[in-house]
């Protein structure tokens, strides 16, 4: 009996597995990347509160100025925050009433002064 020489090696099985390992390799790491796998997570007895220090300015319907619930103006506020860490996050609570240059005038002078973690409080709507 006469064997055949050996012209070339099938690759097609080869890229086959290799294929369905990348795929195997990307859905695993998509779902950990995203999220998807589901995890419980561990419950504790009481309610931890987040002790971070926010900073609160509020702006009312009359459009006035409040830090910390005590009336202020604008530029007493430059003021007061003039020695504030610039890593302290914002929180900026307006009425929905106002006028539009009110809350402007108010986050601008916030971002100018280098703040960069200003949050809007706002309301979820429900229908």
């Amino acid at each position: 009996m006469e064997e055949k020489e050996f012209d070339y090696i099938n690759m097609i099985p080869f890229i086959d597995v290799m294929l369905v390992l990348l795929t195997i390799v990307l859905m695993t790491g998509t779902f950990i990347a995203t999220g998807i796998i589901p995890v419980e997570l561990p419950k504790v007895t009481g309610k931890h509160e987040n002790v971070m220090r926010t900073e609160l300015v509020e702006i009312d319907r009359r459009g006035l100025l409040y830090y910390h619930g005590k009336e202020i103006t604008l530029p007493d506020l430059r003021k007061k925050l003039h020695n504030t860490s610039r890593d302290i996050p914002f929180l900026i609570r307006a009425d929905r009433n106002i006028p539009l240059q009110d809350f402007v005038e108010v986050l601008d002078m916030i971002k100018n002064m280098g703040f960069r973690k200003v949050s809007l409080q706002t309301e979820e709507l429900t229908r």
